[in-house]
């Protein structure tokens, strides 16, 4: 496996020292998810499960250099910067908080998502299962992540408040 180096005060840190995992994620991004989530209706827990899955808790080259914690891709639409990994093009922004936003407004905006807004924002499997049917992404088994994600780290607390 490659080392990424990080340069911090002149020294040079292997950037696994910075990797966080899952619950370190969610305490950090929480509070963010529920603000998210009573300005849109998107549930924390979604939002949360998401964030791990896609950017693996904040570890990703895409999360770390271009703030992107749901592999948004650029668009005709996108004002913003892009940053570009392989042969796709990825929405680049100034923080994570950012990202969280555009996430939601990303789902809450476009109308092959406006049936997961039915959904009560506590029934997390609905949504899941919803993301995949809507196209959000192309593996099958997406759904069964993000449930396994939401029951493991008891996300679904954070849909509550």
């Amino acid at each position: 496996m490659r080392k990424l180096i990080v340069t911090l005060l002149g020294i040079a840190l292997p950037s696994l020292l910075f990797a966080q995992n899952p619950q370190a994620y969610i305490q950090q991004y929480k509070a963010i998810a529920i603000a998210e989530m009573h300005r849109t209706g998107v549930p924390a827990s979604i939002t949360l499960a998401q964030g791990i899955l896609e950017s693996a808790s904040g570890t990703s080259k895409l999360a770390v250099k271009g703030k992107n914690h749901f592999g948004i891709k650029c668009t005709d639409d996108w004002g913003g910067r892009c940053i570009r990994r392989k042969t796709m093009r990825f929405r680049k922004y100034n923080n994570a908080e950012s990202s969280f936003r555009d996430h939601s407004d990303f789902l809450a905006n476009r109308s092959r998502y406006a049936f997961l807004f039915e959904y009560s924002r506590t029934d997390y499997k609905k949504w899941a299962k919803g993301l995949r049917k809507a196209g959000y992404a192309r593996d099958r088994k997406y759904p069964k992540k993000l449930i396994s994600l939401i029951e493991r780290y008891k996300l679904h607390q954070y849909d509550q408040g």
